[in-house]
């Protein structure tokens, strides 16, 4: 594999003002990286104080902040705009208008990135895969840089100059502005209703998310989901994931006589699920994804079990945080939208369901417009009761309700905080009679009702579990 070559394609233009929208990490990184290349850089942000204006270059002196400045978008040879910002923003709108082009970071980094890229998107678990597949290529000892929508803009990336492959996670939001991005290989890993207030409808949100094939060397499809297969390019090389038994050179799960899960390529067993210390099949399908990701950008096969069994998750992602009192706490705080709810409480479901156990599930916050009935069926199977937080806690209850929440198996109680839900969860453990064997937050909802984002909502559910640890004496960690 080749070392990143930042192209000059843009030199010869460097008179053309660039405008950057939006000052978060991923703006500052487009701002700082331009101004590198020597651009003239504007930047505009909605905020009147940026918390990351001082980090600015001193050779940027166009900052226009308290609101998005119209004039200076309608000036620009191009705008780079940051994923927080819609489109049909009226200023940006306008200036598309006026065919001003707008573009992304990950538009600049593409253009610029000489290396593989693995590009990785879906309603959930891309942070999971991309993290994961990222361990797999440094274990099988390669420089990778790992970034996107994961913390670490992409761009950044660009700054080592042995980095042999780019293994990025992309949201739609970022995907939206993307043309020809041109992976190694690309994966959509599943589908589900998210971010309709912004995209519009689910024709929209699929529309966004394919980009992520254009230009794509190779694929990887969830044979489990339709939505996550290209419309096009059919002779692509491509592997798919699923969780029934897969055809030859394929992955997916294998069921022994006596019960055991196995990962299986082909019919080749791979790993036992208990080998795994990520657990229920949510991840099974998470690891099958890494494998065939790996596979298709060239990493080897036996290097990449390694890795799998000594992976342990991400926080706030099905996080095993404690057993206390013979019940185990699990943080999904991550778990922002149905879809993700549905696989954390299918997949935990699966694992206690053997031994006649259910789980309390906690859901609220932001609803974000989302249809929740479709949880319904998931946690009459699996659930035996419900706490509902947060803003949209009564709308959520209300609609699992219309879709024949089963309440004479399932218990529903209204908390508003975790601290209220903690105190029912309290009456639970001294229960002789409760079949609640786990304990899982995956709120299906975003956070900021009463949070500043998922990862304080996750320490806060953390730091109750802890204080229940310390109180009780039968804790295991």
């Amino acid at each position: 594999m080749s070392n990143p070559v930042t192209t000059d394609k843009f030199v010869h233009k460097s008179s053309g003002l660039q405008v950057v929208v939006g000052l978060g990490q991923s703006g500052l990184s487009a701002a700082v990286y331009l101004a590198e290349k020597g651009f003239r850089v504007a930047v505009t942000d909605g905020q009147p104080a940026p918390v990351l204006a001082d980090k600015l270059p001193e050779s940027i002196t166009i900052r226009q902040f308290g609101a998005l400045d119209a004039e200076l978008l309608q000036q620009a040879d191009r705008i780079i705009i940051s994923p927080g910002i819609a489109l049909n923003t009226d200023a940006i709108a306008a200036a598309r208008q006026a065919q001003v082009p707008v573009v992304s970071d990950i538009q600049l980094f593409c253009e610029a990135c000489d290396v593989p890229i693995v590009a990785i998107t879906g309603s959930n678990a891309k942070s999971t895969v991309t993290t994961l597949v990222g361990q797999m290529a440094a274990d099988a000892g390669l420089n990778v840089g790992v970034g996107g929508n994961i913390g670490v803009p992409a761009l950044s990336l660009l700054s080592n100059p042995d980095m042999q492959l780019a293994v990025l996670e992309l949201s739609s939001f970022q995907l939206e502005t993307v043309t020809g991005l041109g992976a190694q290989v690309a994966t959509v890993l599943n589908m589900s209703p998210d971010h309709l207030d912004r995209h519009g409808d689910m024709l929209g949100y699929h529309q966004a998310k394919h980009r992520i094939f254009q230009g794509a060397k190779s694929v990887v499809i969830n044979r489990e989901d339709a939505l996550t297969r290209p419309l096009v390019a059919d002779n692509l090389p491509r592997i798919s994931t699923g969780i029934h038994a897969p055809d030859k050179g394929q992955y997916g799960l294998i069921t022994a006589p006596d019960g055991q899960i196995y990962l299986a390529r082909g019919a080749e067993r791979l790993l036992a699920a208990d080998q795994l210390p990520i657990k229920g099949r949510h991840n099974l399908l998470n690891a099958q994804a890494a494998l065939a990701l790996g596979e298709l950008a060239g990493l080897p096969l036996d290097s990449m079990l390694n890795t799998l069994q000594h992976f342990t998750g991400l926080e706030h992602r099905c996080q095993y945080l404690s057993t206390i009192a013979g019940i185990d706490y699990f943080n999904d705080s991550k778990g922002t939208n149905v879809g993700s709810t549905m696989a954390a409480i299918e997949g935990l479901g699966a694992v206690y369901a053997p031994k006649d156990g259910k789980l309390l599930l906690i859901l609220g916050g932001q609803g974000k417009g989302q249809q929740f009935g479709e949880l319904a069926s998931f946690i009459n199977q699996y659930v035996s009761k419900v706490l509902f937080i947060g803003e949209d806690a009564e709308l959520i209850e209300q609609h699992l309700r219309a879709a024949n929440l089963n309440t004479d198996e399932v218990d529903v109680h209204q908390c508003h905080t975790l601290e209220e839900a903690f105190n029912v969860i309290e009456q639970v453990i001294a229960s002789s009679l409760s079949q609640v064997q786990a304990v899982l937050l995956s709120p299906a909802c975003a956070s900021f009702d009463q949070f500043s984002g998922y990862e304080a909502r996750g320490v806060h559910f953390g730091q109750l579990v802890q204080q229940m640890a310390t109180d009780n004496p039968a804790t295991k960690v």
